[in-house]
C-alpha cells in the first residue's frame, strides 16, 4: 500500500522505514529538510510540503501523522485536508487524548474524510522488534488498513479496539500502567540502594537475574539492565523525570469516573516530585524512559 508519513522523528522515521522494508511505498514529510534527506537513505520518498505529500498519493489516500499531541496534530490536519478527497484516511498514531480523536473524527467526517486513532507502543525498538498497535475508528476502514498494521506490528501485535477514540483511550491506560510498573521497579532498587548490601550487589546482573524465572521478569528489566551497564550507579543522570501527558489524562478520567487508581496516581505525582529532588529511584525512572523511548534526559554537569 501507499502511505504518507507526516513527522519523521524517533517514531515516525522508524515506522516509515519498517513499512518500506515490508514492501509498502512511503512518502515522508517533516518540517525540517534534513530529516527528509535522511529518509531518502531508507527508501522513503521525500515530500517538501503537505500538499506535495497528499498529491503524491493515490486515492484512497492514507496519511499517517506522527507529531506531538495537541496543536501540532491539528495544524497538520488543517494543512493537508484541503488536498484530500472523500474516502481518504487520516491516521493519528501519536499519544493524543482520546476526546481529541473524537472531535477530529467528527470534523473530518463532515468533509467525507475518515479518521483513525492508533495508539502506538514500541519506542525506538519498534523498527527491529515491531510495534504494538491499539486501533479505533470505523471497522471497515480498519479492515482496509490492516495490511499496514500487520506490517508495522509484531505477530499478534495489533488490535481493533472499537469506535473512534478507543485506540487512544486504550493507549492512555497502557501508559498509565507503564508509569506504575516503572515506579515499582524504581522503588525496589531504591530500597536496595539505601540498604547495607548495596556495595555487594551488581545492579545490572541483578536485573538480568530477575529476568530468569522470576515472576517480575519483563522487557523493562532488560532495559534497566542496559541502563546499569552504561552507568552502574546512574551517576551521570539528574533525577528529573518528565511526563508526556497520558498519566495526567488517565488520572483525570479516573476522577471523572470515580475509579480508584492509587498506584498510577502516585506514580504520576512521583514524577512531579522528581523535579525538586534528586533520588536514585528518579535517576532509574529517567534511565528507563531513555532506554525504551529514546526520550531526552537531564545529565549532571561536571
Amino acid at each position: 500500500m501507499q502511505v504518507g508519513m507526516v513527522g519523521l522523528g524517533r517514531m515516525g522515521m522508524n515506522m516509515a522505514r519498517r513499512l518500506v522494508e515490508e514492501g509498502h511505498t512511503v512518502y515522508g514529510y517533516n518540517n525540517t529538510p534534513e530529516k527528509i534527506r535522511e529518509a531518502a537513505n531508507y527508501g522513503i520518498r521525500g515530500a517538501n510540503s503537505l500538499k506535495e505529500l497528499a498529491l503524491s498519493l493515490e486515492p484512497p489516500r492514507v496519511v499517517w501523522i506522527m507529531v506531538p499531541h495537541g496543536k501540532p496534530v491539528d495544524d497538520v490536519i488543517e494543512g493537508i485536508k484541503d488536498y484530500l478527497e472523500k474516502g481518504d484516511i487520516i491516521i493519528d498514531g501519536g499519544n493524543s487524548y482520546y476526546k481529541e480523536a473524537i472531535r477530529r473524527a467528527e470534523e473530518l467526517e463532515r468533509e467525507g474524510i475518515h479518521f483513525v486513532d492508533v495508539g502506538t507502543s514500541g519506542g525506538i525498538w519498534g523498527l527491529k522488534e515491531g510495534y504494538c498497535l491499539m486501533i479505533g475508528g470505523k471497522k471497515e476502514v480498519y479492515q482496509h488498513l490492516e495490511p499496514i498494521f500487520k506490517s508495522l506490528a509484531q505477530k499478534d501485535g495489533y488490535l481493533y479496539c472499537g469506535r473512534t477514540g478507543a485506540g487512544h483511550f486504550v493507549k492512555m491506560v497502557h501508559n498509565g500502567i507503564e508509569y506504575a510498573m516503572m515506579e515499582a521497579y524504581a522503588e525496589g532498587f531504591e530500597l536496595i540502594w539505601a540498604s547495607p548490601y548495596r556495595d555487594g550487589i551488581d545492579f545490572a546482573r541483578l536485573s538480568n537475574l530477575w529476568n530468569h524465572g522470576s515472576v517480575i521478569r519483563s522487557w523493562l528489566l532488560e532495559l534497566i539492565e542496559l541502563a546499569f551497564k552504561k552507568d552502574a550507579h546512574l551517576e551521570s543522570l539528574r533525577a528529573y523525570v518528565e511526563d508526556s501527558g497520558e498519566g495526567r489524562w488517565m488520572v483525570k478520567e479516573a476522577v471523572d469516573m470515580s475509579v480508584h487508581l492509587p498506584a498510577i496516581t502516585e506514580s504520576l505525582f512521583r514524577r512531579f516530585r522528581s523535579r525538586v529532588e534528586d533520588s536514585f529511584a528518579e535517576r532509574l525512572l529517567a534511565a528507563m524512559r531513555r532506554e525504551f523511548g529514546g526520550h531526552s534526559v537531564k545529565e549532571k554537569k561536571d
